[in-house]
């Protein structure tokens, strides 16, 4: 398969989980409110940082991409996190939806690789608008290990953030959360995905022809 291809396979999955501006904002949300309440000691204030940095993301977003419903969905996020924190009064209340949304994420992942519409290859396919994956065993195949990539990560991501929030650790969960359902963890499972998806045609190492055949001596009594 050439670079181009392979390229085109990786952008399309990039842009079908939204793209470098969602990573973006998601770690910028997470980082901003962390340092605005190290710093303050004051969640509403922090929490209002945050929202006002993902808006100005947020609407560069739609005025230069026009695509309204990511940015909307985005800052609605962050919207709700700031306003659990701001209203409950605790930092850490900030992390819970990005908690929440890691096995939410992850069990449809799961239970989309279960009955054999793996989210990659649906994702990838409304991108390329293409559904011809879901005709071809070694396509699907392998949107199924990309599946499975995304599973594994939210299912770390998961282990990890739970017991933080649990016990309380602001600054814990934020820096787990930033890493681990922000741009790190993301590039992981786009690079893993990448390598999968990387066809290799599959060649007969011992193929039949005519001039075999006619070299090879007649073929037996059949």
């Amino acid at each position: 398969m050439s670079l181009d291809v392979l390229t085109r396979k990786s952008l399309s999955l990039f842009d079908a989980v939204g793209g470098w501006r969602t990573v973006a904002e998601g770690v910028a949300s997470r980082v901003v409110f962390l340092l605005a309440y190290l710093l303050t000691g004051r969640v509403w204030t922090s929490a209002l940082i945050a929202v006002g940095g993902v808006a100005v993301l947020a609407a560069a977003r739609a005025w230069t991409d026009r695509r309204y419903w990511p940015a909307a969905i985005g800052l609605a996020i962050v919207g709700g996190s700031a306003l659990l924190a701001g209203s409950t009064g605790q930092a850490i209340n900030f992390y819970l939806p990005a908690v929440l949304i890691q096995a939410v994420q992850g069990a449809v992942f799961l239970l989309s690789m279960v009955v054999r519409w793996p989210m990659v290859g649906v994702a990838v396919g409304a991108v390329r608008r293409d559904r011809s994956w879901r005709h071809d065993p070694a396509r699907r195949r392998r949107y199924q290990w990309c599946t499975a990539v995304f599973v594994v990560k939210c299912a770390i991501a998961t282990a990890v953030q739970l017991p933080l929030y649990l016990a309380g650790q602001t600054t814990a969960l934020g820096i787990a959360a930033t890493l681990l359902g922000g741009a790190p963890a993301a590039g992981a499972c786009i690079y893993l995905c990448w390598r999968i998806l990387r066809e290799r045609p599959a060649i007969d190492p011992t193929p039949r022809t005519c001039t075999d055949v006619s070299s090879g001596g007649s073929p037996g009594p059949g």
